[in-house]
This record gives C-alpha cells, sequence and structure tokens, in this order.
C-alpha cells in the first residue's frame, strides 16, 4: 500500500427531506446571500425550487437566482454567474441540481476568487488560490461532484472540455435525498450509474495493491450493477435509489484511490480523459460516453496487467477460470453485456457518431492537448494510442 492524502470534508445529510436544512446550513457556514444555482424546469416543477426559497427565507438568507445550466455546463453561464454574485454580493453558492449545477456553481466560485477570466484556470494556467463556499441540493446520482474536489465544464467556443481538481471547491455540506431522483429517466439513471462505476473503475485499473480499497471499489461496483436495473424498473425504489446516491459520493470522494498508485494523480482516468473530448465536440451525456469508449480503452490496455482485469472479472463480474487473459475478455464482456442490459452503448456508433479521419485526428491531438501530454496509468497512453482507442471505438 502506497502513501496517499485522503480529504473528504462535506458535511453530508442524507435521507428523506434534509433539502430543508440547506437554510440553516448556509446560515451556520457564515452564509448571508446566496445564489440559487440550477438547471432546467424540473427543479422548478416539481416545486423543489419553491422549498429551497422557504428554506433561505426561514432562515434569513437573502438570494438570487440563476437557472439555464446544461449538461457539459458551458463557461459563459459561469462568467454570468461571476458577474451576478459580484455585482449582488453572494457570499455563499447553493447548487441544486445533478453534477453539471455543482461544477458550474464549483467554478463560479473559483472565479469570484480570481481577478481574470476563470478559463484560465481550466485551461491550467494558473492555479485557484480561493473559491467562495458552495454547497449542493442533489438530485442525481452520478457524478460524485457532491464531495469530490473536482470541477469539469465545457467551453462552447472552442469545443474544449476541461477540469480542475483542488479541495478548495469541496462543497461545505450535500444534502442527498434519494426522493429527489425519483423523476430521473431510465436512460439518464442508467449514464449516472456507468459514471458512478467509471469514477471506481479509474482508480481501481491503476498500478499498485491496497487490499481494503480494493475490496471497498469491488463492493461499491457490485451494487450499481444490482441497483441500477432495480432503479430503472421502479423508479420509485427508495432503497435502490438511496443505493446509487450514496454509491456516487463514495465514488468519487477519493475513498476508492486510498494506497493506490496513479499517474500524476491517482488513478488512470484515461477514459476520462478520452471521453471529455468526445462531449466536448459533441455534446453526448457523459456517462454514455464513458460506457461507450470502456470496452475499446480496456481491450488496448488490458494486456499490461491482465492479472488486475482478471481480479474485477472474478470478483465484480462473477466470472470464473483460472487463466488470467481469458479470465480478464469474459469480464470485460460481461461488463458490456451489463451496460447493453441498461440501454448504455458500447461502441461510439452505438452512441450515434461515425467518425472519420480528420475528427480521429482531432480527438487525438485534443486529448493529448495538442500532443504536450500522455494519459493513463495501467498503460500510459500517447496520442498516437489515444487515436488509436477512439478508432477501436467505432
Amino acid at each position: 500500500m502506497e502513501n496517499f492524502h485522503y480529504c473528504a470534508p462535506t458535511r453530508v445529510e442524507f435521507g428523506r427531506g434534509v433539502e430543508t436544512l440547506a437554510g440553516e446550513l448556509i446560515r451556520g457556514f457564515g452564509g448571508t446571500k446566496a445564489l440559487l444555482h440550477y438547471g432546467g424546469g424540473s427543479v422548478v416543477r416539481s416545486g423543489l425550487l419553491d422549498r429551497m426559497i422557504a428554506s433561505l427565507e426561514a432562515a434569513g438568507v437573502a438570494h438570487v437566482e440563476l437557472g439555464g445550466v446544461v449538461p457539459n455546463p458551458r463557461v459563459s453561464k459561469v462568467r454570468e454567474g461571476i458577474e451576478l454574485c459580484r455585482r449582488e454580493g453572494v457570499d455563499f453558492l447553493l447548487a441544486v441540481g445533478g453534477g453539471s449545477v455543482i461544477d458550474s456553481a464549483k467554478a463560479i466560485g473559483y472565479g469570484l476568487a480570481y481577478d481574470g477570466d476563470v478559463w484560465d484556470l481550466y485551461e491550467h494556467k494558473c492555479a485557484p488560490k480561493g473559491s467562495t463556499p458552495t454547497g449542493c441540493v442533489l438530485t442525481l446520482a452520478a457524478t460524485g461532484s457532491e464531495m469530490s474536489d473536482s470541477s469539469v465544464i465545457s467551453n462552447e467556443e472552442n469545443g474544449k472540455k476541461r477540469g480542475v481538481n483542488n479541495d478548495l471547491c469541496r462543497c461545505r455540506f450535500a444534502l442527498l435525498n434519494p426522493e429527489l431522483t425519483y423523476t430521473v429517466p431510465a436512460y439518464q439513471t442508467a449514464a449516472g450509474s456507468a459514471d458512478i462505476i467509471s469514477h471506481t473503475m479509474e482508480r481501481y485499473f491503476s498500478h499498485g495493491t491496497s487490499e481494503p480499497t480494493d475490496s471497498l471499489a469491488e463492493a461499491l461496483i457490485r451494487t450499481v450493477l444490482e441497483m441500477a436495473p432495480r432503479a430503472i424498473k421502479n423508479p420509485e425504489d427508495y432503497d435502490a435509489r438511496a443505493a446509487l446516491m450514496w454509491a456516487g459520493s463514495l465514488s468519487h470522494n477519493g475513498l476508492t484511490g486510498c494506497g493506490r498508485g496513479g499517474h500524476g494523480r491517482v488513478g488512470d482516468w484515461a477514459c476520462h480523459q478520452l471521453e471529455h473530448e468526445l462531449s466536448g465536440m459533441f455534446d453526448v451525456t457523459h456517462g454514455a460516453g464513458l460506457a461507450a469508449i470502456w470496452g475499446a480503452w480496456s481491450r488496448y490496455v488490458m494486456p499490461s496487467d491482465p492479472a488486475r482485469f482478471a481480479r474485477f472479472a472474478r470478483n465484480v463480474m462473477g466470472v470464473d477460470g483460472a487463466d488470467d487473459t481469458a479470465a480478464a475478455f469474459a469480464g470485460i464482456e460481461a461488463y458490456e453485456r451489463f451496460l447493453r442490459e441498461i440501454g448504455m452503448p458500447t461502441n461510439l456508433r452505438e452512441l450515434g457518431l461515425t467518425l472519420d479521419e480528420k475528427q480521429l485526428d482531432a480527438l487525438a491531438y485534443n486529448c493529448s492537448f495538442q500532443g504536450t501530454r500522455d494519459i493513463g496509468s495501467i498503460r500510459v497512453l500517447e496520442q498516437a494510442d489515444m487515436r488509436e482507442i477512439y478508432r477501436l471505438a467505432q
């Protein structure tokens, strides 16, 4: 087991009705005027927005609103939020929604503490020096942004999707009521489940051994494999929704990476980097993009560590067999069957994409940051490797 840093300072309130605690918690963290940040009409139609306003008013917290966040949140909305918050004297950010809304709020928080353009931080021209405190009310089990150090946004002007990882942006609190996910459509539930599993896999498929961490990761993936079909079949299955919601938080708060090695930050993260370029260029659903790229990535890198993939096959997918390579391939196929069963794509064609040679070149060029970086840990991937994985994923 390797040395590790673990930080998970977010206060979590879990269960029915916890969203009503928002105003009280903001006041407890010193907030006096909040930005109520959300996405589309579902927050309004469900009455959740009105309940959040009531919670703020009851606690004596003033507020302004900014809706309109979309999947793969845009830097233009972040800039709008920064301007609004500065003008209105906002000192706390409350994200009500899924990972896109939370990531957008985190980006606003970074921008309020920075004198230049917030996109500079996402291009890694400089590191964040501060962030306005943020809390969230989660309505979608997927990205784990409610407890993570991550914020990912897209720049619609250049088609880039970039992330910043820094403890400064971690939510002060996360309010997790599984009932708020009852209305999430089947496709989004499936995509969210694929994203949860991917966050665990990104850390699991890296070099090194950490037995307690590995066992936790395997159990988390098995939980999602069991609960996702239940939630899709019966959207108001509270226990299934609760399991997915908590699994999403645990998968991306750093726990499943403790003691494991990595290339740069802990874990592999190649699938995420490859998918970021897909959703940056084609605006696809993140979890679905991860599902579409995973099979090609796994078959390409598996020969570098067949024993690791064989362990996944046996301990997670229930595959038998003494030969590691055969078991590894069987495990990959078993996971792809699960993805198809819940309605997720397993290649780019099923995602609705047919890439030409120029698009393959552009994706690999952008993913390699114009040929200046490699990605991955279990196998380090250069630009040519990235292009080949995109090609194999078709």
